[in-house]
């Protein structure tokens, strides 16, 4: 019974954690590219995330508690795999958080305003501080709060397919942009599916059954790509080419505020516990890696995001596709480099070469075509 109850919170943590603010962006850059592109690119960077993963926890399982990636890159590559480490993970972490603040400060802001009025600055400006407080919370109250939103966004999905089923159309999922970039669904795709910096948290929640990340691991990369697919499928068959960059809004035109309301209010669960949660993984890297007293580790981790935000960094599309293919392509690497470390004989160049050639490829691309 313990076994289930820590594999069911621990999965949630995880699932829940991947299942981000990557899911909004989704069904947007479906009408960008195709559906048949999206689904090529789920099979391959799903099977791609559920591999890495793997990795990572067997690096995880033969590695200290209480550490973090730099304190992993460190520990089995020595000091220049901590530097990088230290710079891809802040940045990543940074960037996710950052994405959160947009997308989470609108959706705040779209069901708030109505009432009380305002802007959006403002209740972005609400979201960071609640955030920033809720994250000297312990995890196991966050992953009770991962379940409930897990079972939110299934109850979010029923009824989406029960109020829009008379506006669905199969049409709406065939039809993509004229100008079409291929090349798009990368960064994002890998960003919604990533998770390895929660793994060494998942482990200390684990306790004495680490061995459960292994099935935990491929059921939450799993449950993810089962979830995203089934929301693209309702999103774009409902409202086509007429899709927001958020998804959400724009279903507005079609089923009405009261659905659109709820579906809001899932998303900013949904955003609201990613933030805290990857916000007390980025405390703690400060924290136990580095070493920085752990007031000063929360000022920084909750400030950073806030700044760029205030700077002018708000196309959330942007910022996750650059997260996803530069900082997760050089965390992925960074991981199959450990894997190497720790289990020599399975980690042939024959196996690695081309994972990392993806990653490689992958980060030089999302340099380019961020600044175009």
């Amino acid at each position: 019974m313990k076994d289930i109850k820590k594999f069911s919170l621990a999965l949630s943590t995880l699932a829940g954690t991947i299942i981000g603010v990557g899911l909004f962006s989704l069904p947007y850059i479906t009408t960008q590219v195709g559906i048949f592109v999206i689904l090529g690119y789920f099979l391959a960077l799903g099977f791609l995330a559920i591999l890495v993963h793997l990795l990572f926890t067997e690096v995880a399982i033969k590695t200290p508690d209480f550490l973090r990636m730099p304190g992993f890159a460190k520990f089995h590559l020595g000091k220049w795999g901590e530097r990088i480490a230290f710079f891809e993970i802040t940045l990543g972490l940074f960037g996710a958080n950052l994405a959160y603040l947009i997308i989470g400060g609108k959706f705040l802001s779209e069901l708030m305003k109505p009432i009380f009025g305002g802007n959006e600055f403002l209740y972005t400006l609400l979201y960071f501080a609640l955030g920033a407080i809720i994250i000297y919370l312990d995890i196991k109250i966050i992953s009770s709060i991962e379940l409930l939103g897990l079972v939110l966004f299934f109850l979010v999905l029923f009824i989406l397919s029960f109020k829009g089923v008379s506006h669905f159309s199969l049409d709406n999922l065939f039809v993509a942009s004229q100008k079409r970039d291929f090349f798009l669904p990368y960064g994002p795709i890998l960003f919604s599916l990533w998770g390895t910096a929660l793994i060494p948290e998942i482990e200390e929640m684990l306790q004495e059954r680490k061995y459960l990340l292994r099935k935990i691991v491929p059921v939450a990369v799993i449950v993810s790509i089962i979830a995203y697919l089934l929301f693209i499928f309702l999103v774009v068959g409902i409202t086509g080419q007429s899709t927001s960059e958020e998804a959400i809004v724009g279903l507005k035109t079609f089923l009405g505020d009261g659905i659109v309301r709820f579906t809001l209010l899932f998303g900013l669960l949904t955003t609201f516990t990613s933030f805290i949660v990857l916000g007390l993984t980025l405390k703690k890297i400060f924290w136990y890696d580095f070493k920085i007293e752990k007031n000063i580790a929360w000022l920084i981790t909750c400030l950073v995001p806030l700044l760029f935000f205030i700077g002018g960094v708000k196309d959330f599309i942007d910022v996750i596709g650059f997260v996803g293919g530069v900082t997760i392509g050089i965390d992925g690497i960074l991981v199959i480099l450990m894997y190497r470390k720790v289990n020599p004989k399975r980690s042939k160049l024959v196996f690695v070469l081309p994972l990392i050639l993806i990653f490689v490829l992958g980060i030089i691309y999302e340099i380019i075509y961020t600044f175009r």
